[in-house]
């Protein structure tokens, strides 16, 4: 089975929108494990628009199933991450200025720095899984710098799939079946929905994990939070 992670970042951000605990972040991630959610994931950003700092030892608190800490390994939040031990996590090269995540690291050129920072925080017993876009060399050099996980950034076969599923999903098909080979574990993440989750989730072998939050969080605004969690839970069934 493919664990459901819900990143609850936005509903981070309709909070901080009035400066005040409404909606209750901390509730809303038991109610999302509670109506199904296998994990939650947070990504706290420099500007901190979403899930703070100050929420992070809140949620490891509460946090029963899985606990996903994804963001740029920056000392501060490495600091953070190291302080508040979570089950995974995630390594994402992203900008302090990017308004979301849009593309994996060169494994190649970081490979002195992710290294180091994978070590660092798999002595402390937490798992790590790096970002990244389904190019070979890069799956390689996942390998070599000693990650447990990849998680696939899947914004490009989002943006294509209804233009041609089929090509879109390829070049994840061969890089899923090569880091499997190279004993890494297959996370994704990125633009993943309704419309294209279970078609990415049948083609890709091996697949842990899929961390949604933007998708998820405004297909509940239609259909609930309850609903929506469990209808991408049927998509991955």
């Amino acid at each position: 089975m493919t664990r459901l992670s819900v990143n609850i970042n936005k509903v981070a951000l309709i909070r901080n929108a009035r400066g005040s605990n409404y909606p209750d972040l901390i509730q809303v991630a038991k109610d999302c494990e509670r109506f199904g959610a296998e994990g939650i994931t947070v990504h706290p950003r420099p500007d901190e628009r979403h899930v703070t700092y100050k929420d992070i030892p809140l949620l490891k608190d509460i946090v029963t199933t899985e606990f996903n800490i994804e963001g740029n390994p920056n000392e501060k939040f490495l600091k953070m991450v190291l302080d508040n031990k979570p089950d995974q996590c995630t390594l994402v090269p992203d900008a302090p200025d990017a308004l979301t995540s849009d593309a994996g690291w060169n494994t190649i050129k970081n490979e002195k720095f992710l290294k180091k920072t994978i070590k660092r925080l798999q002595n402390e017993g937490i798992r790590v899984s790096i970002f990244i876009d389904p190019i070979p060399e890069m799956i390689h050099g996942a390998q070599k710098v000693g990650t447990d996980r990849i998680e696939f950034y899947t914004g490009p076969f989002a943006h294509d799939f209804h233009q041609n599923k089929e090509n879109s999903i390829q070049p994840y098909i061969d890089n899923a079946i090569l880091a499997h080979e190279l004993g890494l574990g297959i996370n994704a993440g990125h633009d993943l929905n309704l419309e294209n989750l279970t078609y990415f989730k049948k083609s890709i072998p091996n697949l842990l994990e899929v961390s949604i939050g933007h998708a998820l969080i405004t297909d509940a605004l239609y259909f609930g939070l309850h609903n929506t969690i469990q209808m991408y839970l049927q998509q991955l069934k």
